[in-house]
């Protein structure tokens, strides 16, 4: 495992070995469930053709994630407004344009403000964008002395210097392995990312983030059907894309996310359609893995140690996942018809593999329905064998990571399908 390993990875190995909680990683050992179909409403009608699907089912999917998931937003916005604060046209060795947005969100008298990191390709007009959170801070993910150090709480972190919950210098680059941005630079696509701790810290406080623009009288916390931090982040995305859908020299967007931010990444692909593709890179429990499997991590020990990320509501559901009217295939197909790449790695069996791959392969009839190819047998690929089509799944070697072997896939894939 490489020195750049996050917070999430170290943490989750000591949830592994916790000797009160013993997860499951025999297959043998996964309960007998009865899986809900993504193409049968919850009164039991089936749905036959895709405006059935997106008048009728659709619809009724999106909000029961949102009431009893990931929590609904409470309301809209007063205001936004976006400043171009940096712009550079010969940066990465004279290879991309850099611009630095600082976005303002404003409600009840209230703000919040993140900052945008931007790559493009030089002499490409309209050019695609891969969009997504980093964990440390914009300047963690290339060396370029002129990207901004975030000023906002921090995971404290040994190997990137980072103390006292506060970012500096020698955090700078030293996560870049995990963004191949001169390989994405040179396929043509840019890049734009953003420290989620901007939008809200990841801590199980609400009062210092997105949330507390929207509390009214005395309120403390989100209400039990209310967004928890993965929808924050996820609303953060959507907030970014406000701005990039209106710069004139961004195209198509693909928003992707690694971890709890591919859990992100996808409820963000969920609810905004203006994305054009969504990336899942080994999002797990609450992600693309099946919940009912039990295996790696469950909804119980999700809520238990990350007891801000979802919706107080879920937690109904912790270790109780069979009276769960809904699994995470169906949040795949609530992407449809729009490309969706799922990935996996075999050594990350926390986020159980074989769970994200189900996940891709039950949600595909909702794409067939779109007369759109997906994952059309229940054999999990071997390692390192891509499928590629409207909805994608790669199982790579490895641990929990992006990886360069990741990146090729997803450039590979998105030339292909980002039409």
């Amino acid at each position: 495992m490489k020195k750049s390993v996050s917070f999430l990875f170290a943490f989750c190995t000591l949830l592994m070995t916790a000797a009160q909680f013993t997860p499951n990683y025999d297959e043998h050992k996964v309960p007998d469930f009865q899986l809900p179909d993504p193409l049968t409403t919850f009164r039991g009608e089936k749905i036959t053709s895709s405006k059935k699907w997106i008048e009728k089912r659709r619809p009724e999917l999106l909000k029961f994630f949102g009431n009893q998931v990931y929590g609904q937003v409470p309301d809209k916005l007063d205001s936004i407004s976006f400043a171009l604060i940096e712009q550079h046209g010969v940066a990465l060795n004279g290879g991309a344009i850099r611009k630095q947005v600082e976005v303002t969100l404003s409600n009840n008298k209230k703000h919040l403000r993140f900052h945008m990191l931007i790559y493009l390709p030089k002499d490409i007009p309209k050019a695609p964008l891969f969009l997504g959170y980093n964990f440390h801070g914009n300047h963690t993910i290339t060396a370029d002395p002129k990207v901004i150090i975030t000023k906002a709480w921090n995971i404290n972190n040994d190997e990137l210097g980072i103390t006292e919950n506060i970012a500096t210098e020698s955090s700078r680059g030293k996560l870049a392995n995990r963004w191949a941005l001169e390989k994405i630079i040179k396929s043509g696509f840019g890049l734009a990312t953003i420290f989620y701790g901007e939008i809200d810290p990841d801590k199980n406080d609400f009062t210092d983030g997105i949330h507390s623009l929207f509390y009214t009288n005395d309120q403390a916390r989100p209400d039990s059907d209310q967004w928890g931090s993965i929808a924050a982040w996820a609303f953060g995305l959507s907030r970014a894309m406000d701005y990039l859908v209106e710069d004139p020299q961004i195209g198509k967007v693909l928003v992707f996310g690694h971890s709890r931010l591919g859990k992100a990444a996808l409820w963000a692909g969920a609810t905004d359609d203006r994305f054009a593709a969504v990336i899942s890179n080994n999002s797990g429990c609450g992600g693309a893995a099946l919940s009912k499997r039990k295996y790696g991590e469950t909804i119980g020990r999700i809520n238990d140690f990350f007891p801000h990320w979802f919706c107080d509501n879920f937690k109904a559901f912790n270790e109780n996942e069979e009276a769960l009217p809904v699994d995470q295939h169906e949040l795949l197909a609530l992407i449809a018809p729009r490309p969706l790449y799922v990935a996996s790695a075999v050594e990350d069996k926390w986020s159980d593999p074989t769970g994200e791959f189900l996940g891709a392969y039950y949600a595909t009839p909702v794409y067939n329905l779109f007369g759109k190819e997906g994952i059309t047998s229940k054999n999990s690929p071997e390692i390192n064998k891509p499928i590629q089509h409207t909805v994608s799944y790669h199982l790579r070697e490895g641990g929990h990571d992006v990886t360069a072997y990741d990146w090729e896939q997803y450039v590979r894939w998105a030339k292909k399908f980002l039409n």
